[in-house]
């Protein structure tokens, strides 16, 4: 394929999409990701689309929100690995929140054999995945429906989570840095999101890596609130993506990170793969005062080590 037709088709799939990841882009076009970064900076030179981190969207993508038909084909694999892993970390009788988007309803699936647990949401679709469950009980809020997610919003949803006490809140959202946290495009879900926070003792973001380093307009989890992110590994050349990550653990924010690529794709029924086995732990600083503890046994902390530092320095004084 020439040059020309790559890039006619790169941007027929953004203009049909709204935003599309680069991974996408070069399996749709059959080339590398090196060279689909090179059409796409082409592409924005002319004025055509807007570069993102890990992918391209329109123009002025900084204020578009993508309807859930776009968002439900972009980086799916990711989304899948992501989902299993986090599924890993809900305990059989407990109560959470899931929020509204595509990475929550992939997690909502593989949820629905964990016994007595009780989930509160404002997503029909994080409802609808658990539907048939069992042993799960749903819990929906009001509010008015968004259609374009799929989600309630407004004062509705948000008074009906007054009083509530979880002890863990799954989010996603349009874009995530060490900065400014989760934010989002749209001011409804935004608000709402930030309710679902205030119900919870833990709070656990599920971002795949296009998402790291992108900022939208508005804030709904600030990154000293993050308890834990449950990302996917970046491409090697993705160096934004790991610097982001690095300045998210500086901030004391739990890194777990799935495998996307080696054998890890939607599963049928939702049932989901070992996460054990997709679970990549990053090195972090020791817990910030006043966050929720609870760690998973198989996340290292570098803070573990301060107690035996901190008698190695007392001893050493006592010496001198």
């Amino acid at each position: 394929m020439f040059a020309a037709e790559r890039r006619q088709l790169i941007l027929e799939m953004v203009r049909a999409n709204g935003a599309v990841s680069l991974r996408e882009l070069a399996r749709v076009v059959q080339t590398s990701e090196v060279t689909v970064r090179r059409d796409v900076r082409a592409l924005e030179a002319e004025g055509l689309l807007d570069r993102r981190h890990g992918g391209a969207v329109l123009p002025g993508g900084f204020t578009r929100e993508s309807g859930f038909p776009q968002k439900s084909h972009l980086a799916t694999a990711e989304k899948t690995a992501i989902a299993d892993l986090a599924a890993g970390f809900v305990e059989e009788g407990e109560a959470i929140v899931v929020g509204a988007g595509t990475t929550t309803q992939e997690l909502a699936r593989r949820l629905a054999r964990v016994p007595g647990l009780t989930v509160v949401t404002n997503s029909l679709l994080v409802a609808q995945a658990l539907a048939h469950a069992n042993r799960v009980e749903v819990v929906m809020t009001g509010g008015t429906l968004r259609g374009s997610n799929y989600a309630l919003v407004g004062s509705g949803a948000e008074q009906s989570l007054q009083g509530l006490r979880v002890s863990r809140a799954f989010l996603s959202g349009s874009g995530l840095t060490a900065e400014r946290g989760l934010s989002t495009s749209n001011m409804l879900s935004a608000s709402v999101d930030r309710a679902l926070v205030q119900a919870a003792a833990e709070v656990v973001v599920l971002a795949d890596h296009t998402k790291l380093g992108s900022d939208t307009m508005f804030q709904t989890v600030p990154t000293d609130v993050i308890t834990r992110l449950v990302t996917d590994d970046p491409p090697a050349h993705d160096d934004r993506a790991a610097t982001e990550l690095q300045a998210l653990a500086d901030q004391g924010v739990q890194i777990a990170v799935a495998g996307a690529q080696g054998g890890s794709g939607n599963v049928a029924g939702g049932e989901p793969a070992p996460a054990r086995q997709q679970r990549r732990d990053v090195p972090l600083p020791s817990p910030r005062r006043g966050q929720v503890q609870g760690t998973a046994p198989s996340l290292r902390s570098l803070g573990e080590q301060a107690p035996g530092s901190e008698r190695a320095r007392v001893a050493d004084l006592r010496r001198r």
